[in-house]
């Protein structure tokens, strides 16, 4: 092995971009980019949403045909758009959606469209085998006959790495890899990457959080609009250097908000019980407050959001309303018809992606648009147009199809529809996922717009800076169970000492 990640490292770039550029119709989303990738490196990507990032992980991965200019691969040329001379030239794409099969083991995952046969017959035996000798290698354990299901998503997303690995991935490519990572799984991720790169696997991240890129990556290229800003070893950048080279500014960061005292409550849940994921747990937010839900991945709080906007059927417990006891939503609309509106963790669960962004935002309240009981076209532009004021969204994008904008635009789009609709309490859960900064601080901007506006929100985001910047108190949850209320001054080691103190 040592000798294989020595010839690799020796054997010039993995990887050699040569004047890419891809036209989408009049849009040009990566033009003349001219790029090299060392072998048995880690190598990153950043930039805004719409900078280039993922479709050129695309062309390499051979899901998108460049418009023009060459790419190499350990020399050579490698024919785009065809995933499969791709994947057989060594490049292995592994997405922010994972492709498991819950029902399935984890070594038949590992397997997936690879397996192997001895006289017509699944050589279960080999492939276990096989299975075993990759754990090995990684440095992980899994037991190959688990149900894939009942794996955490970061050993999930192990068995992606070892299903690449099975079929002799050369090159990783990573999209948002730890998005859905707690920090000691996102740790534990990293070390496997190290070990990938020093067995001699290129890796190419991208990445939105700009620590992990610094932390994990031995170069790193700055996306903009499409172009190839600058690329430079990630000794050579800093955090704000990035930040400015990404958006071509530096960002400033809002003053932190308080909520008004002696505010009325506006929501108050008492006993809150799912069972196996909550346990008698209670939640109280004020007219003009943010209250955080702080915790590690599966600590609970996306249950939570999800019990109040009516989506846990078997959810027990007490529910006040502006001082009004009213009986537990068991739907979305229930919950809405309360006042309560959720922002859910995948926005795609929140959008009709195939509806257009003016649609999607007066889904919640069509009557405000219709005309005689006919959906007026004149009225549907000007109610979107009134709700996305503000947001930094192109109005001229209104009449677009949701699923052709980028994360940071789907996810205004729904903050829009409960502007146009509003809601007397907002639960935003993962509202920044998989979005870059630019875009991060826009949509955390909009939530504190939100709040001072009167409405209540209930704040969850597994990166606990964003729970810190716009929280007025922050709720710690372990294991379904609530670890202790911290004021706005907390830290995040304030917050992981009480998620690990049950």
């Amino acid at each position: 092995m040592a000798a294989f990640a020595a010839q690799h490292r020796t054997a010039g770039p993995a990887v050699r971009l040569r004047n890419i550029g891809k036209r989408f119709g009049d849009t040009v989303a990566v033009e003349d980019v001219a790029l090299q990738i060392a072998a048995g490196s880690v190598h990153a990507l950043v930039g805004e949403n719409g900078a280039g990032k993922s479709t050129l992980l695309g062309m390499l991965a051979g899901r998108i045909a460049p418009t023009e200019g060459e790419i190499e691969v350990f020399g050579q040329s490698l024919q785009t758009g065809n995933v499969r001379l791709s994947r057989a030239a060594g490049v292995v794409a592994i997405y922010q959606e994972l492709t498991i099969v819950p029902g399935l083991s984890a070594c038949a995952n590992v397997f997936l469209g690879q397996t192997r046969s001895r006289f017509g017959f699944l050589s279960e035996r080999a492939m276990h085998h096989r299975f075993n000798g990759l754990c090995e290698r990684l440095g992980v354990a899994i037991p190959a006959d688990i149900p894939a299901g009942e794996l955490s998503v970061a050993d999930q997303q192990i068995l992606e790495i070892l299903r690449a690995l099975q079929s002799e991935a050369r090159i990783l490519l990573l999209d948002e890899p730890t998005s859905a990572l707690a920090p000691p799984e996102r740790e534990a991720l990293f070390r496997r990457i190290r070990e990938l790169r020093a067995n001699g696997v290129t890796v190419l991240l991208v990445s939105h959080n700009l620590d992990e890129v610094l932390a994990i990556a031995d170069d790193i290229s700055v996306f903009r609009d499409g172009c190839l800003v600058r690329t430079a070893p990630a000794t050579a950048w800093t955090k704000a250097s990035l930040v400015a080279a990404m958006l071509g500014h530096a960002v400033s960061h809002a003053a932190k908000r308080r909520a008004p005292k002696g505010a009325d409550l506006v929501l108050r849940a008492e006993g809150i019980t799912v069972p196996g994921k909550i346990e008698n747990l209670s939640v109280a937010v004020s007219a003009g407050e943010i209250v955080g839900l702080g915790g590690l991945v599966g600590s609970g709080r996306t249950t939570v959001l999800r019990a109040l906007s009516g989506l846990e059927q078997e959810t027990g417990g007490r529910l006040w309303i502006d001082g009004v006891e009213r009986r537990w939503p068991t739907s979305p609309s229930h919950a809405l018809d309360l006042g309560i509106a959720l922002i859910p963790e995948d926005r795609k669960q929140g959008l009709v992606l195939g509806m257009s962004a003016q649609e999607n935002i007066v889904l919640a309240d069509l009557g405000a648009a219709a005309s005689a009981g006919f959906l007026s076209e004149r009225r549907l532009r000007d109610c979107a147009s009134n709700a996305v004021r503000g947001y930094a969204f192109d109005r001229r994008r209104l009449s677009a199809v949701a699923g052709s904008l980028s994360g940071g635009n789907q996810q205004k789009l729904l903050l829009a529809r409960w502007r146009h609709r509003p809601p007397r309490i907002l639960l935003a859960d993962e509202p920044t996922r998989g979005i870059d900064v630019g875009a991060k601080e826009e949509i955390l901007s909009k939530l504190r717009d939100l709040a001072v506006s009167g409405l209540a929100i209930l704040f969850v985001s597994s990166e606990l800076e964003e729970v810190i910047a716009v929280s007025d108190r922050i709720l710690v949850l372990s294991a379904g169970r609530d670890a202790g209320c911290l004021n706005a001054e907390a830290s995040v080691a304030d917050i992981l000492a009480a998620a690990f103190s049950l």
